[in-house]
């Protein structure tokens, strides 16, 4: 028989992480898995760690047009009926894959299946855990709520979604989420599935304006509105430059007023929900930690 899973890592440079990512999957305690590493010509000895694995792990190493092009690219090659991604400073639960493909089983109606994760350090210390939402597709609105190593896909449903968009560079997994759930159900699963590495060089945090950005463009997309809290979030950022979650910022009058131009201006079609949001904001208090990743 071949592969039912099909598993994917983009890799950039990344070899002090990539050894436990592949350790990983490997360990997995379901076999049917065809895993590749897709290296897009890295110069940190990322190739000689890959020649290391021989048949163990399929891999190629090239130039490439970014994460979302190279996953795009893996998907698109992968036999497995169910699909999934772990980027090259993340990690699978050895359970993850056995409980997926038991949740499909047990849902035939689901488009997609997640479990909770959690946040860890460099070393892989646990930080936290990731603020996983049950009915994440009822929060897309606002938030992702997925943890992306977490969340398995039906391959049938990836396709008819259209797959990853390449023209993103951060929220690609995010829009991904929002068009497959137009698809069929998303089923959560309450056991922890995967740990994604925060760090300052990680896409989300590493790129923090890129990752506003492109957040708040997935949401006026799908949905036509950017929330308040997201505008003022992007306000403070602006303001301070810190990543919110290493380093802490903190709303006050003066952020929360100069989110009310920057939100109108992306909320033309919907400017009386807009200042009501607004309004109604505890702008010194609220947070938001960028949830596509």
């Amino acid at each position: 028989m071949g592969p039912l899973v099909s598993l994917i890592t983009p890799s950039y440079n990344m070899a002090r992480f990539l050894p436990e990512t592949i350790e990983s999957v490997l360990r997995q305690t379901y076999g049917r898995i065809e895993y590749r590493v897709l290296d897009g010509g890295s110069t940190d000895g990322t190739v000689e760690l890959l020649q290391g694995y021989g048949e163990r792990v399929a891999w190629r190493s090239e130039r490439d047009d970014g994460a979302a092009a190279a996953i795009r690219q893996g998907l698109g090659e992968a036999e497995g009926a169910i699909l999934g991604w772990v980027n090259a400073d993340d990690l699978l639960m050895p359970w993850a894959v056995e409980e997926a493909v038991e949740a499909f089983e047990a849902h035939p109606e689901a488009v997609a299946v997640y479990g909770q994760g959690e946040w860890v350090t460099v070393d892989g210390e646990r930080i936290t855990e990731y603020p996983t939402v049950p009915a994440a597709p009822e929060e897309f609105y606002r938030t992702c709520g997925i943890c992306q190593p977490a969340c398995f896909f039906r391959a049938e449903a990836y396709r008819a979604a259209g797959g990853i968009d390449a023209g993103w560079g951060s929220a690609f997994d995010y829009d991904l989420w929002i068009r497959l759930a137009r698809e069929g159900a998303f089923v959560h699963v309450p056991k922890v599935w995967a740990k994604s590495r925060m760090h300052r060089e990680n896409k989300t945090l590493g790129n923090r304006g890129q990752a506003f950005e492109e957040g708040m463009a997935v949401i006026e997309r799908h949905f036509g509105y950017v929330p308040a809290e997201w505008v003022h979030s992007y306000e403070m950022w602006r303001k301070d430059g810190r990543d919110q979650f290493f380093e802490e910022s903190r709303g006050s009058v003066w952020t929360w007023v100069g989110s009310l131009p920057e939100g109108m201006r992306r909320n033309r079609k919907q400017l009386r929900r807009y200042l009501w949001d607004w309004f109604t904001l505890p702008a010194w208090a609220a947070r938001l930690r960028v949830r596509s990743g």
